[in-house]
């Protein structure tokens, strides 16, 4: 049987220790991963969490953004003795869930969804009149959730447990192989991902960028690509499996289309 992806490079562009589950699920289904990391993450030093710390002790609500967040978060919070016993845990996203679950954190509370509208869809988030939030982010992250919660009542700090950076890459092994028609679909995980991506290529790439199919697991991060001018930009389910989908789907449609 022919592999959905078989004769297809797909480039992966999630920071480098987070890349290994897309790319093993590519080569799975007969593809090959270029990974190309276009994003960086760095933890922020424990010298700056320390506030962020003590009113996460006093927490009656504490909320994980991201996987990252739940890493890089749980990390820090250990080393002061862990999460209060009697807060409750929201996760935005299940893959922000199981990272929390694995570092043994339970009663974890996930939307249907993977953002924070989800989130605040809630029954628990809708009346927080005088609750203590915490919201464990990266550096800079949306401020809608804080300014919701805020709006209903709630008295929300960050602890902002990492930054996202632009790595130093060098581009052109990408370019080369991208120029001989070596690159059949670009995945992103963030709409500044695509912007790294974006700077990392420089003019030489633009136009391959900009002619590539590109997949992206939420429609905000695939608003972001058509704004930047990528003619065909596909919106998948969230994570790494709805990448998967979206790839699988378009490229059997695309053999099938073919054949005809």
């Amino acid at each position: 049987m022919t592999q959905p992806l078989a004769g297809r490079t797909v480039l992966v562009t999630r920071p480098a220790q987070q890349a290994d589950a897309l790319a093993q699920a590519i080569r799975a289904a007969g593809g090959e991963a270029f990974e190309f990391p276009a994003l960086a993450i760095e933890a922020v030093p424990m010298s700056d969490l320390a506030a962020p710390l003590a009113q996460l002790a006093k927490a009656d609500i504490a909320i994980f953004i991201s996987p990252n967040a739940a890493q890089f978060g749980m990390a820090a919070i250990r080393s002061e003795g862990g999460l209060p016993a009697a807060a409750m845990i929201f996760a935005v996203g299940p893959g922000t869930a199981r990272v929390l679950q694995a570092q043994g954190v339970s009663g974890v509370i996930v939307p249907d969804g993977q953002d924070s509208e989800a989130l605040l869809a809630l029954p628990q988030l809708a009346r927080v009149t005088g609750k203590r939030v915490v919201i464990v982010r990266g550096v800079g992250g949306r401020a809608m959730l804080a300014d919701t919660l805020v709006a209903r009542g709630a008295l929300v700090t960050f602890m902002e447990c990492y930054r996202r950076v632009r790595p130093q890459a060098d581009a052109a092994p990408l370019l080369a192989r991208w120029q001989a028609g070596g690159i059949d679909a670009v995945t992103v995980t963030s709409a500044e991902t695509l912007d790294n991506l974006a700077a990392l290529l420089g003019e030489a790439g633009r136009t391959l960028l900009l002619h590539t199919p590109l997949f992206a697991p939420h429609e905000k991060i695939a608003e972001a690509a058509r704004r930047f001018g990528i003619a065909r930009v596909i919106a998948t389910p969230g994570g790494d499996a709805g990448l998967m989908e979206g790839l699988l789907n378009w490229f059997r449609n695309e053999t099938g289309s073919k054949n005809e």
